[in-house]
């Protein structure tokens, strides 16, 4: 594989140029990799276009792309995908992402990897560490891989092989309705029209595949303001690998204990709990819907009765049932059966699990917000009755 990096660009300049400038000091394992900057056309674009016409590219042939017309990001990014077809692969970076020295060398092994794994749907060279339905922090199992598996696309630095981009392409093409499947998370159903990365989570769910993941961050998200954010936010940043060149040591799926649904839940808690998996369904982030299961295993006081319990206090929480962690924060439920559940959730504890220490200062301001908001739902309920 011939492997492009694509960059797509729109109408940041300061974003398009920290990325060039991170990809000028990245390390390559070869001299003719292409360096493709796609840009999008958009009103007083020139800036962009100057930096990406006087970057210099020291390691094979850069090409500018200026698009004729406004294509929006959806059609933008599966433009962009399709290089994959005359390449046999490509890297897409959205240009408010940074990336590791390393990106380079960790997508060409993943890439050359993925190509013996029908069920690997893409690489990412970004590593999640927030829930994004929830909010809540997420970090995966360590189970001695330096990837895992996650069925949920990546936007913040991905790369697919020709075989992987043809599949989900044929998918594509057939308007698959993915507002009806429930499999696939409200949260990213509710996305915009214009999201690319809702259809490449759907397709993922529905043809069973997964996302590889790296385990320390190849790339890392600025969030810069733009067209789809308002503010510059710092929320996705993640720590990025600044190691030295080595070989990657990937899982296959089936020897990987860290295997995730599109809810950030691990696929394997069937297997510790002697059940079988389409009996269980696994909410320990408590957002998970419940989908005719007769097994559930979350984090929510639910009034029915409770096989096993176990404590939050191992990170990620799902060691905490791996490990068999004594308590009474996770509940192995049987829904068929209703009983009271004489337990209360902490909510102090839930919050000192997901942030080490929260200031004095922030808990008093925490408080009155709270009680603000209650005093207007209460002002509302009243002036209603009036």
């Amino acid at each position: 594989m011939r492997i492009p990096i694509v960059v797509v660009a729109y109408n940041r300049p300061r974003s398009l140029s920290r990325l060039l400038r991170s990809l000028k000091t990245a390390k390559y394992p070869h001299d003719d990799i292409d360096l493709i900057i796609s840009i999008d056309k958009a009103e007083n674009n020139q800036q962009v276009l100057d930096l990406a016409n006087d970057f210099q590219w020291e390691y094979g042939t850069k090409k500018v792309i200026y698009q004729e017309i406004n294509l929006g990001l959806r059609k933008h990014i599966l433009k962009c995908g399709n290089y994959s077809l005359e390449y046999g692969a490509v890297i897409v970076l959205e240009d408010d992402l940074y990336v590791s020295p390393n990106f380079y060398l960790f997508a060409e092994q993943a890439l050359t990897f993925s190509t013996k794994e029908s069920s690997i749907g893409g690489v990412s060279l970004y590593n999640h560490q927030l829930n994004v339905h929830t909010r809540q922090n997420f970090s995966p199992h360590q189970d001695g891989f330096d990837n895992w598996y996650f069925q949920f696309a990546s936007s913040w630095g991905q790369a697919w092989t020709k075989d992987q981009w043809t599949g989900f392409m044929d998918w594509y093409k057939n308007e698959p309705d993915i507002d009806s499947n429930e499999q696939v998370p409200a949260y990213v159903r509710s996305w915009s029209p214009k999201s690319w990365l809702k259809y490449n989570i759907a397709y993922l769910v529905e043809k069973d595949r997964y996302f590889l993941y790296p385990k320390i961050s190849l790339t890392t998200n600025f969030s810069d303001a733009g067209t789809h954010v308002g503010n510059d936010s710092t929320i996705y940043q993640v720590s990025l690998d600044f190691g030295k060149e080595r070989q990657y040591k990937f899982s296959i799926v089936q020897d990987s204990n860290a295997v995730y649904d599109a809810y950030y839940e691990n696929k394997n808690l069937h297997q510790i709990l002697g059940l079988e998996n389409d009996e269980l369904c696994v909410d320990l982030f408590g957002y998970k819907p419940l989908h005719g299961q007769k097994y559930l295993l979350s984090s929510k006081v639910l009034d029915f009765k409770t096989i096993r319990s176990f404590g939050r206090s191992l990170k990620p929480h799902e060691d905490n049932v791996l490990q068999s962690i004594e308590g009474k924060e996770l509940f192995l439920y049987d829904t068929t059966i209703e009983a009271k559940n004489p337990n209360i959730s902490d909510f102090e504890r839930k919050i000192a699990y997901n942030y080490k220490q929260i200031p004095f200062k922030w808990t008093r301001k925490l408080f009155f917000v709270q009680s603000r908001q209650k005093f207007n739902n209460l002002l509302t309920r009243i002036t209603k009755k009036r």
